[in-house]
């Protein structure tokens, strides 16, 4: 039996923290991937407080904060108001985050963050006790990539949901790291294989032209079906161009040609088989899986 914890016992490392910003770095969502639940859950509660703090939610094993780019000056008390997110600025390639706490508070904002995967550089204070300790991390610049997929499969073989996570996973890398994965319901057409599903899987990404041919390149070897759609968005909210259409397609059959309009407004239509709806459809309920689950056939 073990007689000592390797490494320090006293610091838990972040697998992964990731950035992405909209063109103009107006807007930042910080994502924090995260192994222990009752550490992220207790940031979650206090870090909202920080007025740079829009919004914050989980997401699976991550958390994400909308952020808003500037510097705060908090009054932090203990377990009232504990350890926050004191700045954040868009830098060039780069997105700075700043994190301060109280106690075991500010072990979580400087040592935990300061060693997290993805990030490129730091600057922490001595942590431990009853200290107050901050840090500031360094991540790449990232752009937010939504890929909808539908309609890969036969009555005989195939999943989309299983493809496209594979698929995934299998083009993550330093430049494009993979998200989260949404199955999607839409109403059920006649023409469908069984369940009516799309996928969305989304991306955070400092290259996305490359992820995008790496996608389209394992999807067209791997579909069985020849009316695969693939279609892709790039930023940071797709809703205001795509929710109306997206509740359509759960709601009905939406036809082909209001796909124009979304592509004139941003929409990258990639593999352009009848699935290009579904796929299209499925981008603006990423993470949003109640949502996204939903059936309205209107028969439950």
């Amino acid at each position: 039996m073990e007689t000592h914890v390797p490494g320090d016992p006293y610091i838990i490392r972040y697998p992964e923290i990731v950035a992405v910003t909209d063109r103009e770095g107006s807007q930042v969502e910080l994502v924090e991937f995260f192994e222990c639940t009752g550490g992220a859950m207790w940031a979650q509660l206090h870090y909202a407080k920080s007025p740079l703090v829009r919004s914050v939610r989980t997401v699976g094993a991550s958390t994400r904060y909308i952020l808003d780019p500037g510097r705060a000056d908090l009054d932090l008390v203990g377990s009232r108001f504990a350890a926050g997110i004191s700045g954040v600025a868009v830098e060039g390639d780069e997105i700075a985050i700043s994190y301060i706490g109280l106690g075991g508070g500010g072990v979580g904002a400087s040592g935990c963050r300061s060693l997290a995967g993805g990030v490129t550089r730091s600057i922490s204070d001595p942590s431990g006790g009853g200290k107050k300790a901050g840090a500031t991390i360094w991540l790449p610049r990232r752009e937010r990539v939504l890929i909808g997929v539908d309609d890969t499969d036969t009555p005989e073989k195939g999943a989309t949901w299983t493809l496209c996570h594979n698929i995934a996973k299998a083009v993550q890398d330093e430049d494009s790291r993979y998200l989260s994965h949404t199955i999607v319901q839409l109403f059920p057409v006649p023409y469908r294989t069984k369940n009516c599903v799309a996928v969305v899987c989304e991306f955070a990404s400092r290259n996305p032209a490359r992820l995008v041919s790496s996608f389209e390149e394992l999807l067209s070897a791997c579909t069985l079906s020849p009316e695969t759609g693939m279609a892709v968005f790039r930023g940071l909210d797709p809703r205001p161009l795509l929710e109306e259409f997206g509740w359509a397609a759960k709601r009905g059959e939406v036809s082909r040609e209001r796909l124009a309009a979304l592509e004139r407004g941003g929409l990258e239509c990639v593999m352009e088989g009848r699935g290009l709806v579904g796929a299209a459809a499925s981008i603006p309920f990423y993470t949003r899986y109640p949502e996204a689950l939903k059936l309205c056939d209107g028969t439950s």
